[in-house]
């Protein structure tokens, strides 16, 4: 699937809630489906800056396609590093570079967080950019 077709079932997934406290539910599940990141990628290095919470990104990339892991120690935070790598993971770096999140916008996510998981989610979505800058230039 595409990027922006992983981004409209998100869409489509929230759309069925009006309830903002629905919607941080399955936010919630989303994070409690995430695998666990694997010990040896909760270091420093892959900590994100500019979380209140603690966010961990891992990086691979394999035939071209870059996969992310992540995790992090707060329960919605973990539930928005899901979705960022359900829609970002297994894509090329330029389909990531390339890509217009606007999954964001219209399930109304930044407007519903508070200023520093909004700040936070733009500091997770950097990161997973730099990754993709990062692979596209050893490519």
């Amino acid at each position: 699937m595409t990027i922006n077709e992983l981004q409209d079932n998100i869409i489509e997934e929230f759309s069925v809630f009006d309830d903002w406290m629905d919607k941080y539910a399955l936010l919630i599940d989303l994070g409690n489906s995430l695998a666990p990141l694997d010990e040896q990628y909760k270091k420093e290095s892959n900590l994100i800056e500019g979380c209140q919470s603690r966010v961990w990104l891992h990086a691979e990339y394999k035939d071209g396609k870059i996969l992310f892991q992540g995790e992090s120690d707060a329960i919605i935070v973990k539930g928005i590093v899901s979705l960022l790598i359900q829609i970002l993971s297994n894509h090329t770096p330029q389909e990531i570079l390339d890509a217009d999140l606007y999954f964001i916008d219209q399930i109304g996510l930044k407007e519903h967080l508070s200023p520093t998981r909004s700040n936070g989610l733009v500091a997770m979505v950097k990161q997973m950019r730099m990754y993709a800058l990062a692979f596209k230039t050893k490519e």
